[in-house]
């Protein structure tokens, strides 16, 4: 995979993460406060839960592709945990020069 596809890819996934994360607070919401129904979580725990893992492979391939230390990748892992911080340390690797963006990937 080249080092571009690998994060293209992260980008994506980490979006996504962050999305499903919110889908599922919603869902966890309306379940717990208005005690209305529960297929906010039926739908959206099995989405986030899936996309969640993606993420943990992707971060994977991207910290081995992209040459991470041990300490962005962890910092990678981690981020999946919190809601939003995926996105969080997107941008972050992205201004440290940890995740390539446009013309500027080295091969």
């Amino acid at each position: 995979m080249s080092p571009r596809t690998v994060a293209t890819t992260f980008r994506i996934v980490a979006v996504a993460e962050a999305l499903s994360w919110i889908g599922l607070l919603i869902g966890m919401y309306v379940k717990y406060v208005p005690e209305t129904t529960e297929l906010g979580v039926q739908v959206f725990g099995p989405i986030h839960g899936g996309i969640f893992l993606a993420y943990v492979l992707v971060a994977v391939v991207a910290a081995r592709v992209l040459r991470w230390s041990s300490g962005t990748t962890l910092l990678a892992l981690v981020a999946s945990v919190p809601p939003l911080a995926t996105i969080w340390f997107e941008r972050w690797a992205t201004r440290r020069g940890r995740l390539p963006q446009g013309e500027a990937v080295a091969a």
